[in-house]
């Protein structure tokens, strides 16, 4: 794993779970059934949490979904779900938490936007209703500005005395600042309130890579708070994958970050867990964290007109991906493993090499024979129709003596 020096942050914990500190960096997402539908939001977060999110965010924005959170927590529970969930609270928070005390009790942490709790006085009243609350259930809180949501009086505020300066920034500069007040102002106040400095963590999400960078790297110069990271409306699929990571990479790599979630929006029918699967395979490709074993496959040229190679290199993708939730279970460090199943000579048996088990497969006018290296070492040549399937097994011997056996304990 990569060594990256982590800003240091204090630790918060969310039910079972530890954020910050020198805790792991979190894979986090969010469902989007309606909540008011136990079944469908229980069956959503365990869905999520297969796939390997560490927490679930749920909406609660009517009487009907309040009042349906401890059914979807029982029944998420009573399958063996135990991660944290968190309540997504906007413009009515207040009275929710007030009036379904059973939905404060059990959700694990509340997420606040600073700007949608009201405005003028009632803004501060009812914010301050949630952190009592939060305190009296001893739950986390994460104060979450969005810049789509900011709080306008204080916005208009800094923009004013902004003007007034003999050298004003330029607004985008007063926005970016804006959210950083909010922020830190918010988690000023809950801890004068009585909210401890070790429940709350802060986030401030915007759409745009640079603009998100910014904000971050100010946020983690003034405080010690643990920081979700996020771009905000991201966008479908490689457009909300690409900025997503070029924003993430940036940050993390700096060391800032204790918690990710990837807002992929997701096609009509589309599967909810692409957004975790994108941001462990960010923290992966970063050497920050292993959650799958790793295919290296050649992106195919001149030399590779045949597609047995692409074909070969997905079917052995998927059976890692069907193999893993076994393996996971079953082997120590089996996430480590990297796999190569490369298409032609010129970087086949060199790529092989440095991966733990790899194929060097014939390219176009090569002789028909491939390869297999293991730990950097020719181990076998395989030859005919049945390349794949030899190769699945020799992959499954490999795995079964290269691997420890995780002790099964018996209750």
């Amino acid at each position: 794993m990569a060594f990256i020096n982590r800003k240091k942050t204090v630790e918060v914990k969310v039910g079972g779970v530890g954020i910050g500190g020198e805790n792991p960096i979190r894979v986090q997402s969010m469902t989007n059934t309606d909540t008011a539908d136990p079944i469908a939001t229980a069956n959503q977060v365990m869905d999520l949490a297969k796939a390997g999110s560490e927490l679930v965010r749920v909406t609660v924005n009517t009487k009907e979904a309040a009042q349906a959170v401890p059914e979807m927590i029982k029944r998420a529970r009573d399958k063996g779900y135990f991660l944290p969930i968190i309540g997504d609270f906007h413009y009515n928070g207040h009275i929710l938490l007030s009036e379904y005390p059973e939905t404060a009790r059990l959700l694990d942490k509340y997420r606040i936007n600073p700007g949608n709790v009201g405005t003028g006085k009632r803004r501060d009243e009812n914010f301050l209703k949630i952190i009592e609350l939060a305190v009296h259930y001893d739950k986390a809180v994460r104060i979450g500005v969005n810049w789509g949501s900011l709080d306008q009086e204080l916005l208009t505020h800094l923009m004013d005395e902004n003007a007034r300066k003999a050298k004003p920034k330029d607004a985008r500069e007063v926005t970016l600042e804006a959210m950083v007040d909010s922020a830190l102002r918010s988690a000023e106040l809950a801890e004068t309130h009585g909210l401890s400095h070790n429940r709350i963590t802060l986030s401030a999400k915007l759409s745009g890579v640079q603009n998100l960078i910014d904000v971050y790297r100010e946020l983690s110069r003034r405080g010690d708070y643990p920081l979700h990271l996020g771009l905000t409306e991201a966008g479908m699929g490689a457009k909300g994958i690409v900025a997503s990571a070029a924003a993430l990479a940036v940050l993390l790599q700096e060391g800032i970050g204790d918690t990710i979630r990837i807002s992929l929006t997701p096609a009509p029918g589309g599967d909810r867990a692409e957004e975790v699967r994108v941001g462990q395979q960010i923290l992966q490709s970063l050497e920050i964290r292993s959650f799958n074993p790793q295919v290296s496959a050649c992106p195919g040229c001149g030399r590779t007109t045949s597609t047995f190679f692409q074909e070969m290199a997905h079917e052995i993708q998927e059976y890692l991906k069907t193999q893993m939730p076994i393996w996971k279970n079953e082997y120590h460090g089996i996430e480590e493993m990297k796999v190569a199943v490369m298409g032609c000579v010129v970087n086949g048996p060199g790529e092989s090499k440095h991966a733990h088990i790899g194929i060097s497969l014939p390219g176009t006018g090569e002789e028909p024979k491939a390869p297999v290296f293991m730990d950097g070492k020719l181990y076998t040549t395989l030859k005919g129709n049945t390349i794949v399937q030899e190769f699945i097994k020799i992959l499954n011997d490999y795995v079964n003596s290269h691997y420890g056996k995780k002790e099964v304990v018996k209750i």
